[in-house]
């Protein structure tokens, strides 16, 4: 892209101009590397490094330094074996007892190997793989022994692989054969990584009792680029989705490729999807159990970046025609969110499994299948981050602040209350007294004649209560009363 489609692509997406920039200037890396403290064989190794992966260098050289070097080597070393096994140049008899021992010539001092195709583009890497014996000499013994098991499960792994001649004329069939594949290359990385982790105390223990999200991890990201290749592999004449899936929806491979069966390939892709989003509620809570910042990173980056190109691949034509990729500025807002916390990453989970539930098509035989898996990963968010409904919180905050006044009311205000309800009682009492005086008045009641015998009989009571006294009194004897006084 030249200078002037940059700029007039920045002009119309001005959004991907200040996500780069916002990660050029704000971006803090946790660790920084210092070429000044490091041999010409460490500077060696990380020019390798930034030579086959320039994505993965960068958050690699973040790393605590505790972990720096031994994930750089773990990296170039299966890299090396990777350039080896997807040589098509190199003879079958020739490949096997490299893969197989690879292991054991990363052991020989000075070992190089010259013999990769010309185009092959990471051949430097085994022309000067010497640098790499060098330091892989000077790691701590527990994390060189990681690294050597590895090495030795994937190069035999990839060596079945090598001699299974269905597997390099038909490629692979069943979705068995697709995760045990993706296990050799993707899912050792993955224990591996786990095992240099919690050796190094950066995360919980439990995570080596819990090696399917170790395994989640790795086939995820392995899935996806699996799927967003798919045109590049064809063009390779190397075919991984599986057999059982395709063959639904094409009769033949090639098939997939005619414009005709476009929508029936766009159904095929949703189905790959679905099973690769089958993974992402373990590789979250896989990351839960990182314990430092600097390897949260570098396992956070990956798997945000994975989430996003399958939004972007889903139901997207495109890939049957060339490579996508998500954009600059969109990668760069993913690192910037996604080197926060869990919590910042999980809404990155919720964004796009949101946009893959809209672009979801009701048409799509996998429709039910995707929208009920999107649903999982937002409800496993939720229980992990319930969400913060700012409306219910201010409700709830006033319903606390009434209630806390009615419990706070003092004595003065209780007695007040009280006095008011009477009052309040008396008048409607003698309202309704007056009413009914006053209906009976209108009746024809008379209350003068009601009053004087009232008073009559109120004045006899009073004159019999008299006598009655006078009667008592003078009944008293003499003495007593004398007595009483």
């Amino acid at each position: 892209m030249g200078a002037f489609t940059k700029a007039a692509y920045f002009l119309l997406h001005p959004n991907q101009l200040r996500s780069i920039v916002q990660w050029k200037v704000w971006h803090e890396p946790v660790h920084r590397r210092d070429p000044s403290k490091e041999t010409e064989t460490e500077k060696a190794c990380f020019r390798h490094l930034e030579m086959t992966s320039r994505s993965f260098s960068a958050v690699i050289q973040e790393l605590n330094p505790e972990l720096l070097m031994p994930i750089c080597l773990f990296y170039l070393v299966l890299r090396g074996l990777d350039t080896i096994e997807d040589d098509m140049t190199i003879d079958l008899a020739k490949k096997e007892p490299l893969l197989r021992g690879f292991a054991d010539l990363m052991e020989i001092d000075g070992w190089t190997f010259t013999e990769n195709g010309p185009n092959e583009k990471d051949r430097e890497l085994l022309v000067h793989f010497d640098d790499v014996i060098s330091e892989l000499k000077k790691v701590k013994k527990p994390y060189y022994d990681i690294i050597r098991e590895i090495t030795v499960k994937m190069g035999n792994g990839m060596a079945d692989y090598a001699l299974n001649a269905e597997h390099n004329t038909n490629g692979v069939n069943t979705v068995e054969e697709y995760e045990l594949y993706c296990h050799y290359v993707a899912g050792l990385v993955g224990e591996g990584l786990t095992r240099l982790f919690v050796e190094s105390n950066f995360a919980n223990p439990a995570l080596l009792e819990r090696m399917e999200l170790t395994e989640s991890m790795g086939q995820f990201l392995q899935k996806t680029n699996i799927i967003r290749d798919i045109h590049e592999d064809y063009i390779d004449k190397r075919r991984f989705w599986p057999k059982t899936i395709w063959s639904k929806y094409v009769n033949t491979w090639d098939d997939m490729f005619k414009l005709e069966n476009r929508e029936k390939a766009l159904q095929c892709s949703s189905e790959m999807v679905l099973n690769a989003l089958k993974h992402t509620e373990e590789c979250l809570f896989y990351m839960a159990g990182i314990r430092d910042q600097s390897v949260f990173n570098f396992v956070a980056i990956p798997q945000a970046m994975a989430i996003a190109t399958l939004e972007l691949v889903f139901r997207n034509p495109a890939i049957f025609e060339r490579n996508v990729k998500i954009t600059k500025g969109d990668a760069c807002q993913l690192m910037m969110e996604s080197t926060q916390n869990l919590r910042v990453l999980c809404e990155v989970f919720r964004r796009y499994a949101r946009r893959i539930h809209k672009k979801n098509d009701p048409r799509d035989p996998n429709y039910l299948a995707i929208s009920v898996q999107c649903g999982k990963i937002e409800q496993f968010i939720e229980t992990i981050f319930p969400t913060q409904d700012p409306k219910k919180i201010a409700l709830a905050q006033a319903q606390n602040t009434n209630q806390d006044s009615v419990n706070t009311m003092d004595t003065g205000e209780t007695t007040f209350l009280v006095l008011s309800v009477l009052g309040v009682l008396s008048v409607i009492g003698g309202l309704m007294v007056g009413i009914s005086m006053g209906v009976a008045w209108l009746m024809g009641a008379r209350f003068d004649m009601a009053y004087e015998d009232i008073t009559s009989r109120v004045g006899t009571l009073i004159k019999g209560a008299a006598e009655v006294s006078s009667a008592t009194v003078s009944s008293i004897p003499t003495t007593v009363v004398h007595q009483e006084l």
